[in-house]
């Protein structure tokens, strides 16, 4: 159930900037060589919960999780392990500067950092936005998986970019604002 914030928020934001990510283990996911990432991936969820910006984000229906924005769709990169499963993640965010403070800084930066243990050195994007533009709705884990491999085969467009070259709400090439990503740093409860 979303909360009365974030459904304000959902309905004063019409242009959405969505993200999907995905990441592959490098060994089985319950190998004893995952446990520091599934020891944080409950603190990294809570904080992203809480994170400034955050509009929503889905669950995973195999998960048999209510909140579930459609079907989990594994992108082509996936290689089946006997998992059924890899880590990725689908959500909502008001802005380009508030997204990157949560994934660049505190615990989530902290994670990050640790990468390397737990997953394959990427072929593809780590990562994926656009402005989801449909108010009334949530973008998929199939439109999700979609953009992501639009980004790995044509590089950075409207359609699918990063933020080494995100757009605007108007479809413009742009950049961060360092000064609002010092000021959303500087609010973060997390550091």
């Amino acid at each position: 159930m979303l909360s009365a914030s974030h459904l304000y928020r959902i309905a004063t934001h019409p242009m959405r900037l969505a993200l999907y990510t995905f990441g592959m283990f490098r060994k089985p996911a319950a190998d004893p060589a995952n446990d520091g990432f599934h020891a944080l991936n409950d603190a990294v969820l809570a904080r992203v919960d809480r994170a400034k910006g955050l509009i929503a984000r889905s669950g995973y229906q195999s998960d048999g999780d209510a909140t579930s924005w459609g079907a989990e769709v594994l992108p082509r990169f996936y290689t089946e392990r006997g998992d059924g499963w890899s880590p990725a993640t689908l959500s909502l965010w008001t802005d380009l500067e508030s997204l990157f403070a949560f994934t660049y800084s505190g615990l989530h930066a902290a994670a990050l950092r640790r990468g390397r243990e737990w997953f394959q050195t990427p072929e593809w994007p780590p990562l994926v936005m656009w402005w989801h533009t449909d108010a009334g709705c949530y973008p998929t884990w199939a439109d999700g998986v979609w953009r992501h491999a639009h980004l790995h085969d044509h590089g950075p467009t409207l359609t699918a970019f990063d933020f080494n070259s995100p757009f605007d709400r108007q479809g413009r090439p742009t950049k961060l604002d360092p000064t609002r990503l010092r000021a959303i740093r500087a609010e973060r409860d997390d550091h």
